[in-house]
Parts: C-alpha cells; structure tokens; sequence
C-alpha cells in the first residue's frame, strides 16, 4: 500500500474547517512576527519603537535595530520555515516516504557544500548564493530519486542512503574546511544553522525563489494528491509521473537551497510541520502545502525568539534548538512506523 494512501480516519475535516485552520495559523504567524520584532537581547519600548519608526531617523540607535536588525531577521526566519516545511511536505509526497525532509536524506548538505564551496573557491560570487545551494540540493535529491527508482527501495533504505549521501557531502565539506581553516571560521555559524548575522541582500534575492517555489507547490498540490494513488492509477489518470516528479523534486531543492543559502544547515523543519499538519489537516496537499508553509515560518519564528531570549544577551543558535526538537521527534517517528501505524 502507498505511504499517502495511509490516510487517518481519525480526522475528517471540512474544507472550512480546514481554512480555519489555516487562518488561525496565520494569525499566529503575525502575533509571532510582531513579538520578534519588538523584544529582544535589548528592551526596547512600544513608544520608542513608533517614534523611531515614525521620524525615520536612520541615525536612531533604535531605527536602526528595528529596520537593519530584527525585521530582517524576522523576515529570514519566516522565509526560511516557511521554505523549509513546504520542501519536507513535498519531498514526503514525492519519495512515498513518511521520514524524507531537506536535512534527513542529505538535501540540506548538498546546499550547505555548494555554498562552501562558493565561499572557498569563487568569493568575489558570494551574491549567487542561492544558485549554488539550490543546485547542490538538486544533485542531492536526483542521487536519492535515482536511488529510491533503480532499486524500489523501502522507506528505511531510502533515508539510510540520503544519510550516506549527506555523509559524503559533509566529508567534502570537512576536507575543504581542513585544507583552508579560515573558511571553517567564517563558515562556522552556517554550519550550525541561525540568523545571527543575516543581511537584507542575501534575504532578498533568496525570497525570490522561495516565492517561486512556495507557488509552484501550491499549483501542484492536485498532481501530488494523484501521486499519491500510486504511479500505475497516476499514469492511467494521463499524469507524465516521471516528469512531475522531476517538476516536484526540483521545487524541493529550489525552495531548501534558498533556505539553507542564508539560514544555513536547519534541520527537522521539513521532517517536523509537515506531519503535525496532516494530523491536524488532513492529507490533501491542497490544504496540507499552505498549512505547512505557515505553521513552519511561525516554528522557525518562535525557535528562533527563544534562542534570542533564553539566554539573553547571549544569543544560542537556532540550529541547537531545533535539533534538541527535532532528534527526539525523529526517534519517535521511527517506533511508530515500526509498530506500523505512522498516520493510524
């Protein structure tokens, strides 16, 4: 039987309900982005805060966190979670497999070594960025597909070779760091994974292409429902399976390259949202790809306030939280597919 066809009878939600569903999230999402931006490592006031805004003084100590600081970083963190979710919900429907996310088979660190090697080799181009990490994701996701084609493996094979792949991938990435120190210094924050230290450039032009790829699975949502009937009832539907899923598989790498191009190596997003959303929304990509996008950024947004704050002033990598969350998650997903109930 087919990992999508595995839908839970538990839930059995009206299409309002689901928009509800979806609107209350967003909401979330805006409360969230508006906490980020006014507290922080540094107290600033509501008044302070309107007044600095207002005078549009760029000389403001407080215009100039709030504009060049904190909404930038906000802004990153929303594109990355949103970016993030969406590819892990797109890859789990394209590779039949409840456990597949950018970070899991390796897709993350088919960006992360293309940006490296960016870095290392051609800095004079560090502005194409997110054209390096999107194609290192693809390279990443085409070896797992080809995989995944070739041999008709099972969900545990699949993510056992996306981690041999990403194995290889972060061996390359430590050669480069060995031979050239000073790239390990500087690439350092990137590897764990934050916004420390984001610019509104590199947010910017990777939001381009997060926007392209956040379209272009929502607009695919109804072939990955028919994807998930199975290749055979697919193609007798008149669906070209294997160009789709090359469309799919591209809009995946696309959208965690432009992630991981300023976010850097954030990890369980993609792994995590989509499965709280099907179990709160249902199946259907129609409803499952906005909810992923969504309650991603308002994850991401909230990992992200809390590393600001727990500590403050010091600041802990986002990367570090998510990971504390995400392993434990990951664990429990592997004895629920064991007992063979994943969706029941």
């Amino acid at each position: 039987m087919k990992f999508y066809t595995k839908i839970s009878t538990k839930i059995n939600r009206s299409n309002k309900a689901k928009i509800n569903i979806i609107i209350f999230i967003l909401v979330s999402l805006i409360a969230m982005a508006l906490i980020s931006i006014v507290f922080g490592s540094v107290k600033l006031s509501l008044k302070s805060i309107y007044s600095a805004l207002l005078n549009n003084n760029s000389a403001d100590s407080v215009y100039k966190i709030i504009v060049f600081v904190r909404i930038p970083r906000t802004i990153a963190a929303i594109a990355a979670g949103a970016a993030l979710a969406t590819a892990g919900a797109v890859l789990q429907s394209v590779l039949n497999n409840a456990l597949a996310s950018p970070n899991i088979i390796g897709i993350n660190s088919g960006s992360g070594l293309f940006v490296v090697m960016l870095t290392a080799f051609f800095p004079s181009y560090i502005s194409l960025a997110p054209a390096a990490a999107f194609a290192g994701a693809l390279i990443a996701a085409l070896f797992i597909y080809f995989i995944a084609y070739k041999t008709g493996a099972s969900r545990i094979t699949i993510i056992l070779a996306g981690i041999a792949i990403g194995s290889f991938f972060s061996a390359i990435i430590d050669a480069i760091f060995t031979l050239d120190p000073d790239i390990m210094l500087s690439a350092n924050s990137f590897m764990v994974g934050g916004f420390s230290s984001v610019s509104s450039d590199a947010v910017f032009y990777s939001l381009i292409y997060i926007t392209i790829g956040l379209i272009a699975a929502f607009l695919l949502s109804n072939e990955m429902n028919v994807l998930a009937l199975g290749d055979d009832i697919a193609a007798t539907l008149g669906m070209r399976v294997n160009v789709i899923r090359m469309i799919l598989i591209s809009t995946s790498a696309l959208l965690a390259g432009s992630a991981v191009s300023f976010s850097g190596l954030l990890g369980f997003v993609g792994l995590i949202i989509p499965h709280i959303c099907r179990s709160i929304i249902g199946a259907d990509n129609k409803y499952l790809i906005p909810a992923s996008a969504a309650l991603g950024a308002v994850f991401v947004l909230s990992c992200d306030f809390i590393s600001r704050m727990i500590f403050a002033p010091y600041e802990l990598p986002v990367g570090i939280m998510m990971s504390a969350i995400g392993g434990p998650f990951f664990i429990y997903l592997l004895f629920k597919q064991r007992r063979g109930r994943l969706y029941d």
